[in-house]
C-alpha cells in the first residue's frame, strides 16, 4: 500500500527568509535534542554497555550485543569505534567482532524510529514517518539475515577486508583523525544545556535522566514546528523537482545520504532529519529510501578513521568489514527491481498496523530493540 500525501494547511504571515532562519534554528535544536538523548542514555547505561562486550561468546550473542550497545549509546559510530578499539587492543578478535558490527547497523535505526513516534498524534504524518523509519530497520535486518550466515560459514567478509587492510597499510603505521564541525557545534549546544542541568543536581545518574527528558522534549517540540514550516518553505514545484531527481536514480540519493552522514558523522542524524521531511510530504518515502542506504555507507567513515588512528591491522580489518557489509547489502537488494522495495513494503504494512493500534509502535521499539537483544544475550 502506498503512503498517501495528505497535505496540511500552510501557515502564513512569516516572511520566507525569517522562516528559513527559524527552521535552521529548530533543526539545530533538534540535533541538540538527539545529542542530549544520546548523552542521557549513555549516562544511564555506560557501565552496562562496557560489560556487554564480554557476553559476545558466539555470533548471535555478538549480534545482540551490537544491537543493544548501540541502542544504549544511540550511535553506531560510538559502538563501531569502540569495537575497533577493542579489536586493535587485542581484547576482541575479528571473527567475534563481525557480528557485533552487524548488530550496530540494526541498533542505530532506533533513533529515527523514536523520532517518528513524535508524529504519533497525527495519523497521516505518523504513517509516513513510521514507514520511513522502519524501512531502514527492515533493510538492515534482511542484510544481516543473508550475510551473517554466509560470514559464519566462510568468513568471506573478514578475509576480503583483511586483504584490503594489508594493501592499504603497506606494513606501515597508520594515523589520522577527523572532527565534524556540525557535530562539534551541536555538541557545544548540548554541553551548555548539560551545564544548566548540572546546577539542578550533583548526581551523574540524575543528570543523565534530566538530559534524557530534555532531549526527548526538544525532539518532539522541534519536530512539530519543523514539519509545519517545511511545508511553507518548500513549494510544490520544488517538491516535485526534488522527488523527480531522486526518482530518476537511486544512486543520487545514496550519494546524498553518504555525503551528509560523512559531514555529520552520524547515520542517526541523517536518517532522523529525513523523518520530518517525509512526514510533511516534502519527500516521498521511496525517494528517501536510497538516502537511508547511503547513510549506511557514510556512517562507516567513523570506524575507518578510528582504525587509522589506532594504527592496528586488525582494527582496520574490522572497520573495512563494516564498509564491505553495507556496500554488499545494498548490492544484494537495491539493484534488483523485484526485491528492491521489500523493506519499504514491510515498513508500510507495519505502519498500517501501528496506525490501527498506536501502542504497537511503542511495543515494536521496546521489544525489538531492547527485550529481544537482552534476552538473546542472557540465553546465549
Amino acid at each position: 500500500m502506498d503512503i498517501t500525501d495528505t497535505r496540511p494547511r500552510r501557515p502564513r504571515g512569516v516572511p520566507a527568509p525569517l522562516r528559513t532562519v527559524i527552521v535552521i534554528g529548530l533543526l539545530y535544536a533538534f540535533l541538540g535534542g538527539v545529542k542530549l538523548l544520546e548523552t542521557g542514555i549513555n549516562g544511564l547505561g555506560s557501565d552496562f554497555t562496557e560489560g556487554l562486550f564480554d557476553s559476545a561468546s558466539n555470533p548471535l550473542a555478538g549480534l545482540f550485543v551490537g544491537i543493544l550497545a548501540t541502542v544504549l549509546v544511540q550511535s553506531s559510530s560510538v559502538t563501531t569505534s569502540t569495537i575497533v578499539g577493542l579489536v586493535a587492543a587485542g581484547v576482541v578478535d575479528v571473527p567475534t567482532a563481525v557480528p557485533m558490527i552487524m548488530g550496530a547497523n540494526i541498533g542505530t535505526t532506533v533513533t529515527n524510529t523514536i523520532v517518528s513516534v513524535g508524529h504519533i498524534r497525527r495519523s497521516d504524518e505518523f504513517r509516513r514517518a513510521f514507514t520511513a523509519a522502519t524501512m531502514h530497520d527492515f533493510f538492515n535486518v534482511i542484510a544481516v539475515a543473508v550475510l551473517l550466515p554466509l560470514e559464519i560459514a566462510t568468513g568471506f567478509l573478514a578475509s576480503a577486508a583483511a586483504g584490503i587492510a594489508d594493501f592499504v597499510a603497506g606494513g606501515q603505521s597508520l594515523g589520522g583523525k577527523f572532527d565534524s564541525p556540525i557535530k562539534t557545534a551541536v555538541g557545544w549546544f548540548a554541553d551548555q544545556v548539560e551545564a544548566v542541568l548540572g546546577w539542578l543536581t550533583d548526581s551523574e545518574r540524575a543528570l543523565a535522566v534530566l538530559a534524557l527528558i530534555v532531549g526527548i522534549g526538544l525532539i518532539f517540540v522541534t519536530l512539530t514546528f519543523i514539519t509545519k514550516n517545511m511545508r511553507v518553505l518548500v513549494a510544490d514545484r520544488i517538491e516535485r523537482s526534488l522527488n523527480a531527481a531522486l526518482a530518476r536514480s537511486g544512486l543520487i540519493g545514496m550519494v546524498v545520504g553518504t555525503l551528509i552522514t560523512v559531514a555529520v558523522q552520524s547515520s542517526s542524524i541523517t536518517t532522523s532529519i529525513l523523518i520530518p521531511l517525509v512526514a510533511s510530504g516534502v519527500l516521498l518515502v521511496r525517494n528517501a529510501y536510497p538516502i537511508t542506504l547511503g547513510a549506511n555507507i557514510g556512517t562507516t567513515i567513523t570506524a575507518l578513521l578510528a582504525a587509522l588512528g589506532a594504527g592496528a591491522l586488525d582494527g582496520l580489518t574490522i572497520a573495512l568489514t563494516h564498509t564491505l557489509f553495507n556496500v554488499l547489502g545494498i548490492l544484494l537488494i537495491f539493484p534488483w527491481p523485484r526485491v528492491r522495495y521489500i523493506p519499504v513494503q514491510l515498513a508500510e504494512r507495519l505502519a498500517d498496523l501501528a496506525i490501527r493500534r498506536r501502542t504497537m509502535a511503542l511495543a515494536y521499539l521496546v521489544v525489538g530493540f531492547i527485550v529481544i537483544p537482552l534476552v538473546g544475550i542472557v540465553v546465549l
